[in-house]
């Protein structure tokens, strides 16, 4: 594929780094590299001026006193908003997820989100800790999702957001759905990491940046293995 490098953007690793959220740029670079496309990685620590121009930006979960650190600093730095008025693709995970909306708690305190997200978080009666599955949006054309939540929270979607998924295994959300979405910006509560176990939704971050409706196969033979062990493992519970 002869097409320019694409640059993905590792939010504030130093704040917002759990349950393995790190692989989820390892797999976008691999799957890209894989087709031979050029990548361009940073990771932003959150004493740096955030890049507003590349093309995918990730965020992954953390402590709540991290979250809400990281949610002032990305409000004063203003350079994610900049880089999403200009088309660039988020995938946010867990607190990023929650950082997303309009508001969310850390350490029982209520905290300013970014706003990019038509949505709110509280917290819930109990933990959601387990495995996470569902049947995503007919619209984005994936295979059902796989994952592994650990959250107290729950998230409210406004009429401006779709729900990444109907929660068939699991709590997500709000025992009803899970993640949500609008335009080039995506948010779960799914650890594991997700683009992991979940290797078409990390084609279709690509294809955003890209700007383009397919990208060639691999070989996800390992993938579906682990995505079959899952559901086989869910099933055994149920």
């Amino acid at each position: 594929m002869s097409i320019e490098s694409l640059h993905i953007v590792w939010i504030y690793p130093d704040l917002l780094s759990t349950y393995g959220d790190r692989g989820n740029l390892l797999i976008l670079t691999r799957r890209a590299q894989q087709r031979g496309l050029p990548v361009e990685v940073s990771e932003i620590r959150s004493d740096q001026p955030l890049p507003n121009s590349a093309d995918i930006y990730l965020i992954g979960g953390g402590e709540d006193g991290p979250q809400a650190l990281g949610a002032q600093r990305l409000l004063a730095d203003g350079g994610l908003h900049r880089a999403v008025a200009q088309g660039s693709v988020v995938f946010a995970v867990c607190a990023g997820y929650q950082m997303l909306g309009h508001s969310f708690f850390a350490k029982g305190t209520k905290c300013a989100g970014l706003g990019l997200l038509d949505l709110y978080s509280d917290r819930g009666p109990s933990r959601a800790v387990g495995e996470l599955a569902g049947e995503i949006d007919p619209r984005l054309g994936l295979p059902a999702l796989s994952g592994f939540e650990n959250h107290g929270g729950r998230t409210h979607l406004g009429p401006e957001v779709a729900p990444l998924a109907r929660v068939s295994t699991g709590v997500g959300n709000d025992g009803n759905t899970e993640g949500a979405w609008r335009g080039k910006l995506l948010g779960t509560y799914s650890h594991g990491p997700a683009l992991a176990r979940n290797p078409a939704l990390a084609d279709l971050l690509l294809r955003w940046a890209l700007g383009i409706n397919a990208l060639p196969p691999l070989d996800d033979t390992w993938s579906d293995r682990l995505r079959a062990e899952r559901a086989e493992a869910i099933a055994v519970r149920s």
